[in-house]
């Protein structure tokens, strides 16, 4: 997967068998026929929506229904997305941040940025190299970004002190360094700006009678992008409006999928694939 879109369709659908061996647990019964709900990007093309569905159809399955992630986000956090009241979701996940203006069952305005996770590691890694001339991994970059990341630098001085290991740029040699809190706030201070813009633009193309609501209800954040330290209050800050972390927000978008098909009030947020 890349930018949430599948980049290598052969190891996609064995990954898709896997996890549909797993779910149905070796009863090759019910394996003719099962169902499956896989979500898209609501930004991903039809090109990419039919790669989704045969990497799906050719693992095996003989139903495929596709779910936009806000949607799915807004289903597994406990939004009420059945009801007449709007909501507005920010999913922040691997390879795109997704947010979603939601009332009754549908998307009213839904807007996705090829950024999210995967993104912030490699702003790590190019301040690193750029700043520090020390070259380090994706897992390095992560780490850092979970321990050590914040969307604003420290209220008072550089923070906490990360100790990074890599490669030194010009000697070819490991080499530790010392990174601090505020320094990877600096580094970061790209992609969050860019999540940032993102809400704002989907604010502005709301309706006012749902941005009625969302003054009451706020933004519900979801994603493992969430857990960035400070993020939900730079969002309100730059928005106005309160911001909340969803109770689980990595496993959001997987339960909302879980949950169209289980309950039958949510079946009308699927589209065939």
């Amino acid at each position: 997967m890349r930018s949430g879109v599948i980049a290598d369709l052969e190891v996609a659908e064995q990954m898709i068998k896997h996890f549909m061996q797993k779910a149905i647990g070796g009863r090759t019964r019910l394996s003719s026929r099962a169902q499956v709900v896989i979500c898209v990007p609501s930004g991903s093309t039809n090109v990419e929506r039919r790669a989704i569905r045969d990497a799906a159809t050719n693992a095996g399955a003989t139903q495929v229904s596709l779910i936009e992630e806000p949607m799915a986000a807004a289903i597994g956090a406990g939004l009420p997305v059945v009801d007449p009241i709007g909501s507005m979701v920010c999913d922040i996940g691997g390879g795109t941040t997704e947010v979603g203006v939601i009332s009754l069952q549908g998307l009213s305005y839904s807007r996705s940025v090829r950024i999210g996770g995967d993104k912030m590691d490699e702003a790590i890694m190019s301040y690193v190299r750029r700043t520090h001339n020390l070259q380090i991994g994706e897992a390095t970059a992560e780490r850092v970004k979970k321990d050590y990341g914040s969307a604003r630098p420290p209220v008072s001085g550089d923070g906490d002190i990360a100790v990074v290991k890599g490669l030194d740029v010009e000697k070819g040699v490991p080499k530790e360094i010392k990174l601090t809190q505020a320094e990877l706030a600096h580094a970061l201070a790209e992609p969050v700006a860019r999540i940032v813009h993102a809400v704002r633009e989907a604010l502005e193309h709301t309706a006012p009678e749902i941005a009625a609501d969302i003054i009451e209800e706020g933004i519900t954040m979801t994603g493992g992008g969430s857990l960035l330290n400070g993020i939900d209050a730079v969002l309100a800050d730059e928005t106005g409006l309160p911001v909340r972390i969803a109770e689980d927000p990595m496993q959001c978008v997987a339960l909302g999928a879980g949950q169209t098909l289980e309950d039958e009030v949510f079946k009308g947020a699927l589209q065939p694939a």
